[in-house]
């Protein structure tokens, strides 16, 4: 296990594009650390410079409290796992594990034993002489995944490994890679755009737009209290709402946002006229969409009520809906920062 520290990264490529731009960003050790953001936010960028893969035009990267400056990734004592799992398709499961191992001189049998346990540990023990065609999806992310883990890394790096999956097959590869991550105790940062992913998985959530860090924190800290309003909008499906009130945006989460009588107007709250336009029937919730009035327009705004809420909103008609002062956040107007509390 190692914590992996960059200081200042920078990455430009030619045209003057700015994939990446001063990031300073640490794990701790054993951390299950992802980064998180829109296509194009430089987060696969900021992977594949940790791992070497590319050259950063400023800054450095530290494993375990040492410099990588000019180490290629053999040399990192990192495992990557690719979008693509970038298994070898002539070779069987066991010769694609067993094929780092193999390049590092290590012995036929003591190659087969790591090979075995690690397949062991992913539930692939069976698999070993099939060929990866011969794999489901998942199977074959778990086959990549034991190529990383024989190398015993101090560091595993891994790039949207379950995009590839179907939806149901995600959800379980999601508490497989979890479980696996926690009993290695590997130090591990993973990327994606999909916040579900991201908010089941991570220990903490590095929140990027446009080559930079816009949040760093727990799950939890991320959602709740976002430190603007790209991380507020990003995060949630649905996401914040957002409504001008003179000088300040006020947002509120969808599941926040209640009929009257369903939560109570207490001191403080925010109480606004709700202008339905449709409701959507999901089983278990229903989502209300609708319009209030903003500072001189109207705002589309979501109510997202449990399926223990019955009661009833018809669309075309405007009905009271309710915020706690204690769910409300507060941005500035120019530039969405966070900004300090107030009565409304």
């Amino acid at each position: 296990m190692a914590i992996v520290e960059v200081r200042g990264l920078t990455k430009h490529f030619d045209g003057d594009i700015h994939a990446v731009e001063a990031v300073d960003l640490a794990t701790t050790d054993g951390e299950f650390l992802v980064l998180l953001g829109p296509s194009g936010c430089g987060k696969t960028t900021l992977l594949r410079m940790i791992a070497g893969l590319e050259e950063p035009t400023a800054g450095d990267v530290l494993i375990g409290g040492n410099s990588m400056a000019d180490l290629p990734p053999r040399a990192r004592k990192i495992a990557m796992v690719f979008q693509s799992y970038a298994l070898y398709p002539h070779k069987t499961v066991l010769q694609n594990i067993v094929f780092p191992l193999k390049a590092a001189g290590i012995e036929p049998d003591e190659r087969r034993r790591q090979a075995q346990w690690a397949a062991d540990l992913l539930g692939i023990g069976h698999l070993l002489d099939r060929k990866p065609r011969h794999l489901s999806g998942g199977e074959r992310q778990r086959a990549a995944l034991a190529r990383a883990l024989v190398r015993e890394p101090s560091v595993f790096l891994l790039d949207e490994p379950l995009s590839n999956l179907d939806a149901k097959l995600r959800a379980t590869a999601r508490d497989d890679l979890k479980l696996f991550q926690r009993r290695v105790g590997t130090t591990t940062i993973y990327v994606t755009h999909d916040q579900v992913e991201a908010m089941g998985m991570g220990d903490r959530i590095v929140v990027m737009d446009r080559g930079r860090v816009r949040q760093v924190g727990t799950p939890g800290d991320v959602y709740r209290e976002p430190a603007d309003t790209f991380v507020a909008t990003f995060l949630g499906s649905p996401p914040m709402n957002l409504v001008r009130r003179e000088d300040v945006l006020v947002g509120f989460r969808p599941e926040s946002f209640l009929p009257k009588g369903v939560a109570d107007a207490e001191p403080d709250a925010l109480t606004l006229s709700f202008h339905v336009h449709r409701v959507e029937y999901l089983g278990s919730e229903r989502h209300v969409i609708g319009t209030v009035q903003g500072l001189g327009e109207d705002t589309r705004v979501i109510a997202m009520l449990p399926a223990t809420v019955s009661v009833d909103v018809p669309a075309e008609q405007s009905h009271e809906f309710v915020v706690a002062a204690a769910d409300l956040r507060f941005f500035d107007v120019e530039s969405g920062l966070r900004a300090e509390r107030r009565r409304l």
